[in-house]
């Protein structure tokens, strides 16, 4: 679709007719992942027109103009090694989501890890969500325009041995379900269920418990509050979950809204 202007035309014509025809306020673009510089450049243009075009519709109509946002990888370079085109998207966009999560899983992590670590002291692969903040922000994205991204799902792992059941021990692959992916209302009900040991990691910021040889990393009341003060803290846009319906009780959105307000 991004690589051709009549393509990039019929999607933008598209999706204003769309969100107008909803009542939305807004569109959001998930693109995971643009990985050529190629795709890179195309997302630019894309970008570029789609708020150019958003601006003259708002013109016409004499409604507000649409907010735009984009879903992107925590930092502001594919592990590819190509560049987001962030001028064009600093320019172009209301905010970015910066999706801060999945940094360890068992699909592609031979250990425990921090599944949305803030910080990454010296633990693990040196992915965090406040790299990712301060990276994006070097690389020209004001941090007025970024969103810090939370999850409301953990990664299960299967420990290959359960006495070793701390950040770093060796897995075999994944617990729970087939890629380890668990929402946190399940999250609670296991814990309640298998009287699992939970664990709170603040030089981290992340969260995790073991019963057995399943083990889960996960965002808990605790990470998402410090996660949100970090926001408020550093001037962020604000931030998202995804998603709000594995929330257990809305006990993760309401300690995320007492922060706010407070």
């Amino acid at each position: 679709m991004a690589s051709q202007s009549s393509s990039r035309k019929s999607f933008i014509d598209s999706s204003i007719a769309l969100a107008r025809s909803n009542g939305f306020h807004g569109l959001d673009l998930d693109w995971e992942y643009p990985d050529t510089d190629e795709k890179m450049n195309n997302l630019g243009l894309l970008l570029q027109e789609w708020r150019t075009m958003v601006a003259a519709e708002a013109a016409r109509s004499g409604d507000n103009a649409l907010l735009l946002s984009a879903a992107v990888y925590y930092l502001p370079h594919h592990w590819s090694g190509v560049d987001y085109p962030v001028a064009a998207m600093a320019a172009s966009l209301d905010w970015i989501n910066a999706m801060a999560y999945d940094f360890f899983g068992p699909g592609w992590s031979s250990t425990t890890g921090p599944h949305a670590a803030l910080y990454a002291p010296v633990l693990g692969n040196g992915r965090s969500g406040d790299i990712g903040v301060r990276a994006w922000i070097q690389a020209g994205m004001p941090a007025g325009q970024i969103v810090l991204g939370f999850p409301f799902y953990g990664r299960a792992f299967t420990l290959a041995n359960a006495n070793n059941h701390g950040y770093s021990a060796p897995v075999t692959g994944a617990a729970i379900s087939s890629d380890g992916s668990i929402v946190y209302n399940q999250i609670t009900t296991y814990i309640s269920e298998n009287s699992a040991t939970n664990v709170y990691n603040s030089p981290v910021v992340s969260a995790y418990c073991y019963s057995g040889t399943t083990w889960i990393s996960y965002d808990d009341t605790q990470t998402i509050s410090t996660k949100v003060l970090y926001a408020k803290d550093n001037g962020l846009k604000g931030y998202f979950a995804w998603h709000v319906a594995s929330d257990d009780n809305w006990v993760l959105l309401s300690n995320s809204f007492k922060c706010v307000v407070t």
